[in-house]
């Protein structure tokens, strides 16, 4: 198995390309906040932070199976996308959502239609 590419893991000896991921899985909520309305689903916001972890964990292991000429394969991948969702909700829910990093980033670039009234 040493042709499968390996991704970025969150261990106790990391590395530039692992605290790079770390660092952009961690931004992933508040991207989620920044492109929907306080009004969007939980449902739909879930849905597009998912798309969003598949999209860059994607993107990590085709740079890294390119890089290292070996075997793209969609275990690991699917694996570590599940891994970047998870850690990607937690951090919603246990500190974006509590400090209000959540509201304001959902605040700042797409409102609902009554808010632009409220603050004027």
């Amino acid at each position: 198995m040493s042709d499968v590419p390996t991704l970025p893991v969150y261990g106790f000896a990391p590395n530039l390309g692992g605290l790079l991921s770390l660092a952009i899985t961690i931004a992933l909520p508040i991207l989620v906040g920044l492109v929907t309305r306080r009004s969007t689903s939980a449902g739909v916001k879930a849905v597009l932070l998912l798309a969003l972890a598949a999209v860059k964990t994607v993107l990590e292991a085709w740079l890294q199976a390119a890089n290292t000429s070996v075997d793209f394969v969609w275990i690991p991948v699917a694996y570590t996308t599940a891994i970047n969702f998870l850690i990607a909700v937690a951090l919603h829910f246990g500190l974006f959502k509590p400090t209000g990093v959540a509201g304001a980033a959902q605040d700042s670039l797409v409102r609902d239609r009554g808010a632009y009234e409220r603050t004027a």
